[in-house]
């Protein structure tokens, strides 16, 4: 079973962290577990509430996946995480805690692919001239066989595969997506969950693709078409820095203090013991959040779970991430958000450059390149020496015309199990017969995307950790 973390020796911003005593209790406090963006907005809805929250999280620094990692004069996040929401609750909480850091980015990302780029989202005139007319024209005869069929058979069933044909033909999933999914997924397509591509482009076909390509108004509120985004000057991790700031204002962020027991009287949680190695703390409170994994939730219970719980935990599985940071001596080598690699022949699946984001992410006389290798940690991947993965990285590179190698100048590498929940058909069942056994404990709401085993957005990860306090506070959602 893995859990979410980072390795020990990852350095970035650092919040300070008041001392915590090795023994408390408050009966009107709250303990949230984890320190990633759910937790921290947990807390701090409990603390604009006068309630003292106290937040464990195992990692050195907060903010999960949505830190900013510092390399001297460079700086990068965990994969580019961009920030946009619908929900003019959140949209508030942010521009009020990140003032004048934050700054509207556009957005233009490319996907490569045979060789060639194409601009996402979909631009016919430039899927013309690298697909070809008849490629072009068998991509549209499949969707509208798919329009027919859905006439007759509205269910298209359960894997990923089959949302995607219905919604975009069998032409288009065998160009993109197949490759792409599998790669981010390492399973095929068809043990892929449908629930988690309806949720990551929900609404979007490829009716509003093309549609969107001749008319901006068109699709325009479907988050995977949004034209632009909110980011912070420094980096990502600056809305959980200051998340955290805020916190210990009234409460305490603890850093470097991982869960490790969660007792409990089978209806109410009674105490969590937290800490370092050597010094836990024992800590009672009123209100409990979680948003560690939720795998690790049900092994750190004691007594422990029924053995049918634990067999749904374990049914759970997490995709991990290796991350290769790659100096390049240009001031800049791409105009790109993003660029997403489905290529078997490229190791790595998606790229950014923060430097695009904010020129103050890197020197004005050099750059860097974030390369994202999706794997399972124990694979031959995750189990490469940082050398290799940046010889993967630079070649990788060269080949998309980014870099000469005689470019790099240095980089780093990072590895990050339990970045994603795994999405595989049959999940769901699982995580529900986890979830409704936490649903008998009064006092404990769980929220989070690792927390609650679903596919979150940074506004709805933000959004789930205000909502679970709300619950816990007995406010209504």
């Amino acid at each position: 079973m893995r859990h979410s973390g980072l390795p020990d020796n990852i350095a970035f911003n650092s919040v300070e962290t008041p001392n915590v005593p090795p023994a408390m209790r408050s009966e009107e406090g709250a303990v949230v577990l984890g320190g990633g963006l759910a937790g921290l907005s947990a807390a701090h809805a409990f603390a604009s509430e006068g309630i003292s929250p106290l937040v464990f999280e195992a990692d050195d620094t907060v903010g999960g996946l949505s830190k900013t990692i510092v390399r001297g004069e460079f700086r990068f996040d965990l994969g580019g995480h961009r920030f946009h929401t619908r929900d003019k609750a959140v949209e508030a909480l942010v521009r009020d805690l990140m003032g004048d850091e934050l700054r509207q980015v556009g957005r233009k990302s490319q996907i490569y692919m045979n060789g060639r780029f194409f601009d996402y989202p979909l631009k016919p005139l430039n899927s013309l001239s690298g697909l070809g007319l008849p490629t072009v024209a068998r991509i549209i005869a499949d969707y509208m066989v798919e329009r027919i069929k859905g006439l007759f058979q509205p269910d298209p069933g359960d894997s990923l595969e089959d949302w995607v044909v219905r919604n975009f033909g069998r032409k288009m999933f065998d160009i993109y997506f197949k490759v792409y999914s599998e790669k981010v997924w390492g399973i095929p397509c068809n043990r892929i969950s449908r629930s988690w591509v309806e949720r990551r482009i929900e609404g979007l076909s490829l009716a509003t693709a093309i549609k969107n390509a001749f008319s901006s108004a068109v699709g325009r509120d479907l988050p995977t078409l949004i034209d632009n985004f909110l980011y912070p000057a420094l980096g990502i991790g600056r809305i959980s820095d200051r998340l955290a700031e805020e916190i210990n204002r009234t409460g305490h962020v603890h850093t470097g203090s991982p869960v490790r027991k969660i007792t409990h009287n089978g209806k109410r949680i009674t105490s969590v013991s937290a800490g370092p190695d050597g010094a836990p703390m024992e800590v009672e409170a009123g209100h409990y959040v979680s948003t560690i994994p939720l795998t690790a939730l049900a092994s750190m219970m004691d007594p422990a779970p029924p053995e049918g719980v634990l067999a749904a935990a374990s049914s759970l599985g997490y995709r991990d991430l290796v991350i290769a940071a790659v100096v390049v001596d240009k001031p800049v080598v791409t105009d790109l958000s993003w660029v997403y690699v489905p290529d078997k022949d490229i190791p790595f699946g998606r790229i950014h450059e923060p430097k695009v984001w904010s020129p103050a992410m890197a020197p004005e006389d050099k750059t860097l390149l974030v390369v994202e290798f999706f794997c399972f940690e124990g694979d031959d991947l995750w189990n490469s020496t940082d050398e290799q993965i940046m010889n993967h990285s630079t070649k990788g590179l060269k080949k998309l015309g980014f870099l000469e190698p005689e470019e790099v100048s240095e980089g780093w590498v990072l590895r990050i199990p339990g970045a994603y929940p795994l999405f595989e058909i049959g999940y769901e069942e699982h995580a529900k017969v986890v979830m409704d056994y936490f649903s008998n404990f009064e006092n404990l709401v769980i929220a989070g995307r690792s927390g609650k085993f679903s596919y979150l957005n940074m506004d709805h990860a933000i959004a789930s950790g205000v909502d679970a306090a709300k619950v816990a506070m007995g406010k209504a959602v």
